[in-house]
């Protein structure tokens, strides 16, 4: 009996001295802080930019050329930032031509249909270093028609 009356004060007093070390470091440390709510966000108006039409490689996991599509795509971008971006569209298109030789694009059973997926993340990094990081909001693919 005396044993597990001294099991139970040292369970009650290990609980309190836990408890009072959680309470006195919450209180030194304070509590998290909370999320900037107070800040207002800028909304940044934006715009579709045509590319027109490209003619693009479809190439296999292998590497073999399986076809060409031909993709129409848009761009948002910020509406201060269209005319510039509209003017550079030679170098975009360019820049995705020399990254989707090289890029596994094939999807589909006969390995003739373009990954769309593929084709966006290779229009994103084509923009962001032929147009200039944060220039181009997001890519979206309108068309794509394998040849």
């Amino acid at each position: 009996m005396k044993k597990l009356l001294t099991l139970l004060m040292v369970l009650l007093l290990g609980l309190g001295v836990g408890g009072g070390a959680a309470y006195g470091l919450a209180l030194v440390l304070g509590p998290p802080p909370a999320p900037d709510a107070h800040i207002e966000h800028k909304k940044v108006e934006t715009a579709f930019v045509p590319t027109g039409a490209l003619v693009a490689p479809i190439v296999t996991g292998d590497g073999n050329l399986s076809g060409y599509a031909s993709f129409e795509m848009q761009l948002e971008v910020a509406e201060a930032d269209e005319a510039e971006v509209t003017a550079q569209i030679p170098l975009l298109l360019h820049a995705i031509n020399m990254r989707t030789y090289r890029t596994p694009m094939a999807a589909g059973k006969q390995k003739i249909l373009p990954d769309l997926d593929v084709l966006s993340r290779i229009a994103m990094e084509a923009a962001t270093s032929s147009l200039g990081k944060g220039k181009v909001v997001r890519v979206v693919v309108m068309s794509a028609r394998p040849m």
